[in-house]
């Protein structure tokens, strides 16, 4: 029997293809040192089990409304909103079974088959995929390297907008190169989302995974809040990956249908798992403060690490929990020309798994060098520092 045509255009999330073979690269003995998911090795603070568990305990095991129950929506509305000198309430809010969901129900609600979607490249591919599997056309813009991190290529973006310009999705604290917009970056970004009436799909999964200061959000700006949907997710603050449990957040008439997707796609986000958020949100932070504290110890040992390997050289980044370092003179030294056979290589000899830019995308026109992305919210800091070693005399041979 045949199978949908669209699926042609259906897309997937490669990294997982590396998690499966570092998965059974291990199963042979070997001990792997993961680099390459976004996972949290750290248990969720205990308050916000004991919650769910309660939860459960309680009875809340069955269906709930297919927006969200209106506690947790109240209690999102209040802290997404406060964060971003916003007044936001319940009907701002839809809930979701993770972040991703949102991607999906955000373009089917504001694109029509032909409309074009910008999207960052490199980026997560399901914003793609996505885009290409509803029928819109996926237009992708890039980043410039600079000595302290990645800027948007404003130019391309810029260049990229025509009359059938629907909508741009935008990841500022950015998934796999860390890029953080600048307030003059974000403010003329804005200003071309104004000029051209596009719809913004802000991704701000890494919002509060912030080492230092306070996070920004185009949504703040003038004439964005009506025009901006929030990806919100709970998988990160709160080490909460596997509970599938988010929201978007943004104008009611988006909300509405975003909620209506829900009915007709998963019925309702899981009555327990909601009910564990609330105590998430209002209660102690202890828990997520000590997930921070140790992710910024594993980034610095991270960093630490590369930068110790010749012909490479990373900043810190301020969010996210990912490094994107340029391993263009290491290709060079080995007299490798696929980034995708340095990674092969790496897993097989040190037995550091870690994903490259081709996972993230399609390349680019005119893109230069080589990346790899290294994550290293699921590897202790003691592990880190092996690994790195390992990869170090392997990079250098």
């Amino acid at each position: 029997m045949k199978l949908a045509k669209q699926l042609d255009h259906l897309g997937t999330e490669t990294a997982f293809a590396v998690s499966a073979a570092a998965a059974a690269w291990g199963a042979k003995g070997n001990k792997i040192y993961p680099f390459h998911l976004g996972d949290i090795n750290l248990p969720t603070p205990a308050n916000i089990v004991e919650a769910m568990q309660k939860a459960i305990g309680d009875g809340y095991t069955g269906y709930c409304p297919g927006a969200g129950i209106p506690e947790l929506r109240d209690a999102l509305a209040r802290d997404i909103g406060t964060k971003r000198g916003l007044q936001y309430s319940a009907e701002n809010v839809s809930v979701q079974p993770g972040g991703k969901p949102v991607i999906g129900k955000f373009l089917a609600t504001v694109m029509n088959p032909g409309d074009e979607v910008l999207y960052p490249n490199p980026g997560y591919p399901i914003y793609e995929s996505q885009i290409e599997y509803q029928g819109g056309i996926a237009i992708p813009y890039g980043y410039i390297e600079t000595e302290t991190g990645f800027n948007l290529d404003l130019e391309a973006i810029k260049n990229s907008i025509t009359p059938t310009t629907k909508a741009i999705i935008y990841n500022n604290f950015q998934n796999p190169n860390s890029a953080e917009s600048s307030d003059k970056e974000m403010e003329e970004l804005a200003e071309l989302c104004i000029k051209h009436d596009l719809w913004v799909l802000s991704d701000e999964a890494y919002f509060e995974i912030q080492y230092s200061g306070k996070p920004r959000s185009i949504v703040s700006l003038p004439g964005m809040e009506e025009r901006t949907v929030i990806l919100y997710t709970c998988s990160k603050r709160f080490a909460m990956t596997g509970w599938r449990l988010g929201a978007a957040v943004g104008p009611k008439n988006a909300i509405d249908i975003i909620s209506k997707f829900n009915t007709n796609i998963e019925s309702c986000t899981t009555h327990f798992i909601q009910r564990g958020m609330i105590e998430a949100l209002e209660g102690s932070t202890a828990g997520p403060d000590e997930i921070l504290a140790e992710l910024r110890k594993r980034r610095d040992a991270a960093v630490d690490g590369l930068n110790a390997i010749e012909g490479i050289s990373v900043t810190a980044p301020n969010s996210t929990f990912y490094l994107f370092p340029n391993v263009s003179s290491v290709m060079q030294r080995k007299s490798i020309s696929d980034v995708n056979i340095l990674m092969e290589q790496a897993l097989t000899e040190t037995s550091v798994s870690f994903c490259t830019r081709k996972h993230f995308g399609r390349t680019v026109e005119n893109e230069m060098g080589d990346y790899l992305r290294f994550a290293y919210s699921g590897i202790d800091v003691g592990d880190i520092n092996e690994g790195m070693k390992k990869l170090k005399l392997f990079f250098e041979s």
